[in-house]
C-alpha cells in the first residue's frame, strides 16, 4: 500500500477509504512541520498548523485536480495555513521591526547560536531562519524541499519572474547576513 502514488491514495478515500488518508500524512507529515517550523519559529504553533494544513487538504480532496501535483496543492495549504497563523499573531502583538536590516542585527542571539552549532550546514540553516520569512521559505523549498521554481511559484500563488527575483534576493541577503558578520570563513 505504501507504494502507491499520491492519486491512487487519494481515489481510494474520495472512493470512501478515509483510512487511506494516514498514507497522505504519514508522507508529508515530516517536510511539512519542518516547513511550518521554520515560517512560525515555533513547535506549538507549527504542529497546531500541520493538523489544520491536513484537515483542510482533507475536506478539500474533493477540489483536487489532478492537473497538479498532491505536493504542490497541500503545500500551498501548508503556506496559506502558515500565513493566516502568522497575520493572526501579527494582530495580538506589536509590529515587528520591518526592514532587512533590522532582522540582520543578530547582537548576541547571533554569537550564541553560532557557539552552539556544530556543524557548517546547521549554522547557515539557523541563519536562513534569521531572513525574513518569505526569504527564508524560497531558500528552503528550493534548497531543501527541491521545489521546482513553477512549483515554488504555485505554491507562494507569485508568478515565476517573481520567483526568479525573490530566490535571487534570498540567496544575496543570506550572503550579505554572513559577510556582515564575518562568518563566510567558517562555512567553506
Amino acid at each position: 500500500m505504501k507504494n502507491l502514488s499520491d492519486l491512487e491514495i487519494i481515489e481510494s478515500v474520495k472512493r470512501g477509504n478515509e483510512g487511506d488518508y494516514s498514507l497522505i500524512v504519514d508522507r508529508y507529515k515530516n517536510r511539512a512541520f519542518s516547513l511550518l517550523r521554520r515560517m512560525l519559529k515555533n513547535e506549538m504553533d507549527a504542529e497546531e498548523a500541520l493538523q489544520d494544513s491536513f484537515l483542510k487538504a482533507y475536506n478539500s480532496l474533493s477540489s483536487f485536480r489532478a492537473d497538479a501535483k498532491f505536493s504542490t496543492w497541500f503545500y500551498r495549504i501548508v503556506y496559506n495555513t502558515a500565513l493566516t497563523m502568522i497575520a493572526s499573531k501579527k494582530r495580538q502583538i506589536e509590529k515587528e521591526m520591518t526592514s532587512i536590516e533590522d532582522h540582520f542585527d543578530l547582537g548576541a542571539f547571533d554569537n550564541k547560536i553560532y557557539a552552539e552549532t556544530d556543524n557548517a550546514k546547521e549554522y547557515l540553516l539557523k541563519m536562513v531562519d534569521r531572513l525574513p520569512i518569505r526569504y527564508a521559505l524560497v531558500l528552503i523549498l528550493f534548497y531543501i524541499d527541491n521545489m521546482s521554481l513553477n512549483e515554488i511559484s504555485q505554491v507562494m500563488d507569485v508568478s515565476l519572474v517573481n520567483v526568479k527575483v525573490l530566490l535571487h534576493r534570498s540567496r544575496n541577503a543570506l550572503r550579505d547576513l554572513l559577510l556582515k558578520h564575518n562568518y563566510q570563513e567558517e562555512l567553506r
